[in-house]
C-alpha cells in the first residue's frame, strides 16, 4: 500500500514512520513482535545476567525461541505447509485457502466443505512452534549441562557454590530427553491429523466440526454471543491472519505459543530446584500476559489519556484505534484544502502524532516492561534465598 507523502518526511520521521506502517500490517505482527519481545525480555535478562552460564542460556533460549516463535509460523505455514496441502486444488481455490474463516463461512457449502480442512490442516502443521518453544526449554537445560556440567540453579544464579550433584544431573538429562520426545510424539500425531484433514475432510461431518473448532473456536460454542465469540477467535482460534493473499502469525497462534511454552518453562524449572521454579513463577505470568494481550491495553490506555488530555486527536478515532498511514495521507490533503496548506506539512503534523501514538507503547514494552520484570525477579530470587538461608540458620541455633 503506497503511501508518497512518506517521502517528504525528515530521513528521522520518515525511517520511524514507515517501521509503524510496517507493524501494524498482518505481515508485521512477526518481525514486530520479534524485535519487542528480544527487547523486552533477552536485553533486560542480559544486563541482569548473574553468571556466564546464566548469560549463555538466556541468550540461547531467548533468541531460538524467538525466532522461531515469531518467523516460523508465516514460513513453516505459507511456504511449506500451504504448497503442500493446496496441491489438490485449482488456483482459485488455493487462492481461497488465504480467506477468512468467516469469509469461507459465506460461501457455498461445497466451496467451504472443501476448503476449512484444508486451512486447518495447514493451522495444525504449525503447531510444531509451540511444541518446539516448549522443548526448547528443556535443551536450554540440556545446553547449560552439557557444555559448562550445571544443572543446580542454585550455582546457575549465582546463590551459591555448591558442588553438583550427579543424581541430579542425571534427573534434569532423563526429564530433557523424556519431555522433548513427548513433544515429537505429540506433534507426530497433529500432522497425521492434518494430513487426514486434507485428504478425508471434505466428505467427513467429523473433521468438518474439528476443522471450524480449529479455526473459529468461538462460532462453535458461544455462537449466540458475539462479544465472547469474537474475544475467543481472536485469543485461541489457530487460523492465520493473512495479508495480500499471504499467511501471516495470528494472534491466536501467539497465545499458544506462549500458553505451550509456558508448560515448558514451568516444567524445566521444576527439574532444577524450588528456586529456579519460583523465578519462573514470578516473572513468566506478567511477561506472558503482557506479550498477549497487556501490550494492547497498555496502547489502549495511552491513546484513551491523550484523547482525555486532547492531544494527537486528529490520529486516534472514537473507538481508540489509529488510522494507517494510508488513511493519514488522505487526511492531510484534505486538511490542506480547508486550511489552504499543503498536503506534505500536514502530513508531517499527523505523521508525528501517529509515531507518538504507536511508539511509546511499543518502547514501554521494551524499556520499562522488559527491565523492570528482569531486575525485579533478580532481586526477589536473591532476597528469597537470602531468607531461607537465615530462616535455616536460626532453626539451627
Amino acid at each position: 500500500m503506497s503511501v508518497s507523502l512518506i517521502n517528504t518526511l525528515s530521513t528521522p520521521l520518515k525511517t520511524a514512520s514507515k517501521f509503524v506502517s510496517y507493524q501494524e500490517s498482518a505481515s508485521g505482527l512477526s518481525a514486530s513482535r520479534l524485535i519487542q519481545d528480544t527487547g523486552t525480555c533477552l536485553a533486560p535478562k542480559v544486563t541482569f545476567s548473574r553468571s556466564k552460564e546464566d548469560l549463555a542460556e538466556n541468550v540461547f533460549l531467548e533468541l531460538s525461541e524467538n525466532a522461531i516463535v515469531y518467523l516460523g509460523p508465516a514460513v513453516l505455514g505459507e511456504k511449506v505447509a500451504r504448497k503442500v496441502f493446496s496441491k489438490g486444488l485449482n488456483n482459485k481455490e488455493k487462492e481461497l485457502v488465504a480467506k477468512s474463516f468467516k469469509e469461507l463461512n459465506a460461501m457455498a457449502p461445497s466451496v467451504k466443505g472443501k476448503i476449512v480442512p484444508i486451512k486447518a490442516a495447514i493451522a495444525m502443521t504449525t503447531m510444531l512452534i509451540p511444541l518446539a518453544e516448549f522443548s526448547l526449554s528443556y535443551l536450554k537445560n540440556l545446553f547449560t549441562l552439557k557444555v559448562f556440567n550445571k544443572s543446580d540453579f542454585q550455582n546457575i544464579a549465582s546463590l551459591e557454590k555448591n558442588e553438583e550433584n550427579k543424581e541430579q544431573q542425571a534427573k534434569v538429562e532423563k526429564s530433557a530427553k523424556q519431555k522433548i520426545g513427548l513433544a515429537a510424539a505429540v506433534y507426530g500425531g497433529l500432522l497425521g491429523l492434518s494430513s487426514l484433514m486434507a485428504l478425508k475432510g471434505k466428505n467427513s461431518k467429523t473433521l468438518q466440526n474439528l476443522s471450524e473448532i480449529i479455526l473459529a473456536p468461538g462460532d462453535k460454542f458461544v455462537k449466540n454471543n458475539p462479544k465472547k465469540s469474537a474475544f475467543i477467535n481472536r485469543y485461541f482460534s489457530q487460523d492465520f491472519n493473512s495479508e495480500n493473499g499471504k499467511l501471516a502469525m495470528s494472534k491466536g497462534q501467539l497465545t499458544a505459543c506462549v500458553t505451550i511454552g509456558g508448560l515448558g518453562y514451568f516444567g524445566s524449572s521444576a527439574d532444577r530446584g524450588k528456586e529456579n521454579l519460583l523465578e519462573t513463577a514470578s516473572r513468566f505470568p506478567l511477561v506472558g500476559f503482557y506479550i498477549i494481550t497487556g501490550g494492547e491495553l497498555f496502547d489502549k490506555g495511552f491513546k484513551k489519556l491523550l484523547s482525555k488530555l486532547g492531544y494527537c486527536k486528529d490520529v486516534i478515532n472514537s473507538d481508540y484505534s489509529s488510522p494507517d498511514f494510508k488513511a493519514l495521507e488522505e487526511k492531510a490533503k484534505e486538511i490542506a484544502k480547508t486550511k489552504k496548506t499543503s498536503a506534505s506539512a500536514e502530513f508531517r503534523r499527523l505523521a508525528k502524532q501517529k509515531v507518538i501514538v504507536a511508539g511509546v507503547p511499543y518502547l514501554f514494552g521494551i524499556g520499562i516492561m522488559g527491565f523492570f520484570v528482569a531486575g525485579m525477579t533478580n532481586y526477589f530470587t536473591r532476597k528469597r534465598h537470602k531468607n531461607f538461608i537465615n530462616s535455616k540458620n536460626n532453626e539451627t541455633v
